[in-house]
């Protein structure tokens, strides 16, 4: 709606503006430096701080970015995999997606509200214990049980 309203405010040569008809409701597609809000002190200060951890340049985060969509594709094909033909290799390749997974995003919630060089450390050393057992937790349950494929359809059976 605002893209409309906009788009109406820019192009004002002959045409007539779809929905709005009355200027007034429209806002102006720039304002003036002088018009525009000062960031407040807080906000300025967090957006021009260092990054926090060793490598972080633009290239490592864009990396970084990639990585998390191509793991996100890999499990929206690992569903029909694991329906159409459940096994060991889908099984273990579920266990490593599911862990990761759940380690970056539990990562970006650390990253985003755990603060102070000690409880960092701390914060990111307990992640590395929890994704450790997790994975090693889900490894054993593929090896010693029926595994993951098989357990989502045992429960759906009932």
């Amino acid at each position: 709606m605002a893209a409309i309203v906009r788009l109406s405010s820019v192009c004002r040569r002959g045409v007539k503006p779809l929905f709005y008809q009355s200027v007034l409701h429209t806002r102006p597609a720039a304002v003036l430096h002088q018009e525009r809000q000062q960031p407040h002190a807080l906000t300025a200060r967090i957006h021009s701080s260092q990054p926090l951890y060793a490598g972080s340049d633009s290239k490592a985060a864009s990396l970084h970015w990639t990585a998390e969509r191509v793991l996100s594709i890999a499990l929206l094909a690992l569903a029909p995999a694991a329906y159409f033909s459940p096994g060991p290799v889908v099984d273990y390749s579920l266990a490593a997606a599911f862990t990761l997974h759940g380690h970056w995003g539990i990562g970006q919630v650390l990253t985003d509200y755990v603060h102070g060089d000690t409880k960092i450390k701390m914060a990111n050393a307990g992640l590395f214990l929890l994704s450790t057992v997790t994975f090693a937790g889900l490894c054993y349950f593929n090896y010693n049980d029926v595994g993951i494929c098989k357990a989502v359809a045992l429960l759906w059976s009932k």
